[in-house]
Parts: structure tokens; C-alpha cells; sequence
């Protein structure tokens, strides 16, 4: 009785994680670049109330990080660096956020809506 049962364990576990890629392929994904100390683009919009991949690509020259504070995200990129935040569905509003090397140019906001 406790092989069958594990096995019915097993097998469900398999079913889920099959489907995991599925959806992860589901969610939205919204591009940022990081170029030259400046977000571009700098206004982003986003799906409200959906739940959203932000991918982040730095060009260069330097490292620059992704920052909200009213969203409690944060990411450093060296030059050159991708990588990717996951937000929880947002209301609908404006969010800025801001890179900490370069505090005059790099400014940026998402639109949920």
C-alpha cells in the first residue's frame, strides 16, 4: 500500500513539474534596456493585475541597477548582464524606479494598466 501511494506521489509531482514550463511561457514578459546610464524606454507598460516577467538588459557602458523602492525590487547588472525580475499582479497606477549609478539619468516609471 505505501509503494502504491508513493508511486501515485511520484507520478503527480512529474505532472506538475512537466507543466511548469508551460506556464512560465504563459506570463507576460516586458523588455528593459539599460543603455548608457538611461532606461530605455523609460516609461514601461505593464499588464495590470497579472502577474509579469520585467527582462533587463544592461548595454553598457557600465553596471546600473534596477531600483523601486514602492515595488521593493532591486537588480545589479554588470555591462553586458541580462537578467529578469518577477512582479506580482499590480493595480492599476504609476511606479517608478530608479538606477543607483547614475541617479540623474537613469529614471524610469511602469504604467499598470
Amino acid at each position: 500500500m505505501k509503494f502504491h501511494t508513493a508511486g501515485a506521489v511520484v507520478l503527480a509531482s512529474f505532472v506538475l513539474l512537466a507543466q511548469a514550463p508551460v506556464w512560465a511561457q504563459d506570463m507576460p514578459s516586458v523588455n528593459l534596456l539599460i543603455r548608457a546610464g538611461r532606461f530605455v524606454p523609460a516609461t514601461l507598460e505593464v499588464p495590470v493585475n497579472t502577474k509579469f516577467r520585467l527582462l533587463i538588459k544592461n548595454e553598457g557602458p557600465g553596471a546600473e541597477e534596477f531600483e523601486s523602492v514602492e515595488l521593493r525590487k532591486e537588480k545589479v547588472l554588470a555591462p553586458g548582464a541580462s537578467s529578469f525580475l518577477i512582479f506580482q499582479p499590480l493595480k492599476p497606477g504609476t511606479y517608478k524606479f530608479f538606477g543607483d549609478f547614475h541617479p540623474d539619468t537613469a529614471q524610469g516609471q511602469m504604467v499598470a494598466k
